[in-house]
Formats: structure tokens, C-alpha cells, sequence
């Protein structure tokens, strides 16, 4: 009995550990974004090198949009209304689509990666106050995962919001969640980078 709430005290300590995780990485990432770029005009944020290459403010617009996808996910479950495939029901699946998943949005940037038609930006230029939007959009995302602290001990598993097939952990959504900004952040540098280059030359 006392090695169960041993292990019951520790598997508390990790989801714990987990959510402050989530909640720094979060704030880390905005503050990324707005040290990075908060001194650049509507014109430099929404600058591109090519028709193929997001700007910086179609990255952050992208952010924002595949994030709040998943929101709804959470609160029908909350509503007892959201209904997981079939496939949900084998662990070795969903363990192996989050997996795959958390791998392909790693910020290191050397696989290409086409994100769903339901995520992509605006193809125009993005409007004013895209950065304060962001802001605004990460203090929800966090307020969001300390509301799910509950599905989250529960080993909720969800369908990704683009396509119900592709199942993984609620967990491992929020995981996927903070590194796909990471991986956008080094984009936006990169497209920064080209942008200081060609006003230089």
C-alpha cells in the first residue's frame, strides 16, 4: 500500500512538474517573439523573400489559429459530447501518433513540413497588432491547460483538430502545442535574417 501512494505521490510530482513546464516554455516563447520582433513596422512583419515563405506576422497569425483548434476539443469534452474514434482505444496508436507528431514540429527546421488547409494564415497582409494579439492569445492558451489539469491526470486522448484519425494524449497535444511555436519562432528568425540581408545588399 505505501509503494502504490509512492508511485501515485510521484506520477502527481510529474504532471505538476509538467504543467509548470507548459506555463514557462509558453511565456518563454512570447517573450521570444516580442523582444524579437515588437520593433518592427506592419511592413517588416509582413515582409516575405518569396511568394512560397511566410512572413513573420503569417507565422504568428499561424500560431494563433492552430492553437485555439484545439479549444473546442477541450470544452465538448468538458460538455461530455466529444466522441474519440475507434482507433483511440489501442495505446500502442496513440502512443505512436504523438510520438511521430511531437518529432515532426522540432524547431530544428530540417524537415519541410505542409501544415492542413484549415491552419494556414491569411494569404494577405496581416492587420495591426498581430504581437498584442499573440500576447493576448498565449495568457488563454495557458489559462486553457491549467483548466485541463484534470483531462490531463485523466490520460484524456483527443483526435488532432485537422484530421480525427490521428489520436494522441491531450498531454502530448500540449507538448506538441509549445514546441510548434518554438519551431515557427525559428522560422520567423530565419525570415528576419533574409529580410536584414536584402536591406543590407
Amino acid at each position: 500500500m505505501a509503494h502504490q501512494l509512492e508511485l501515485l505521490q510521484e506520477w502527481e510530482n510529474k504532471k505538476a512538474m509538467a504543467m509548470k513546464n507548459w506555463s514557462k516554455q509558453i511565456e518563454e516563447n512570447t517573450q521570444n517573439f516580442v523582444d524579437t520582433f515588437g520593433g518592427l513596422s506592419m511592413e517588416q512583419l509582413n515582409w516575405k523573400p518569396n511568394a512560397n515563405t511566410w512572413s513573420i506576422a503569417q507565422n504568428i497569425e499561424h500560431l494563433i489559429v492552430i492553437n485555439k483548434t484545439y479549444f473546442p476539443i477541450i470544452e465538448s469534452i468538458r460538455n461530455g459530447k466529444y466522441k474519440k474514434p475507434f482507433i483511440a482505444k489501442f495505446g500502442f496508436i496513440v502512443a505512436f501518433f504523438g510520438k511521430t507528431i511531437l518529432q515532426a514540429v522540432q524547431p530544428d527546421r530540417k524537415k519541410k513540413m505542409k501544415t492542413f488547409s484549415i491552419w494556414e494564415p491569411s494569404k494577405s497582409a496581416i492587420p495591426e497588432g498581430i504581437l498584442d494579439r499573440f500576447k493576448a492569445h498565449q495568457s488563454e492558451l495557458q489559462q486553457i491547460i491549467e483548466y485541463s489539469r484534470d483531462l490531463i491526470e485523466k490520460g484524456t486522448i483527443i483526435s488532432s483538430p485537422a484530421n480525427k484519425n490521428l489520436v494522441y494524449k491531450l498531454e502530448t497535444a500540449f507538448d506538441i502545442i509549445v514546441t510548434h511555436e518554438q519551431r515557427h519562432f525559428q522560422q520567423s528568425k530565419e525570415t528576419y535574417q533574409l529580410m536584414i540581408k536584402e536591406s543590407i545588399s
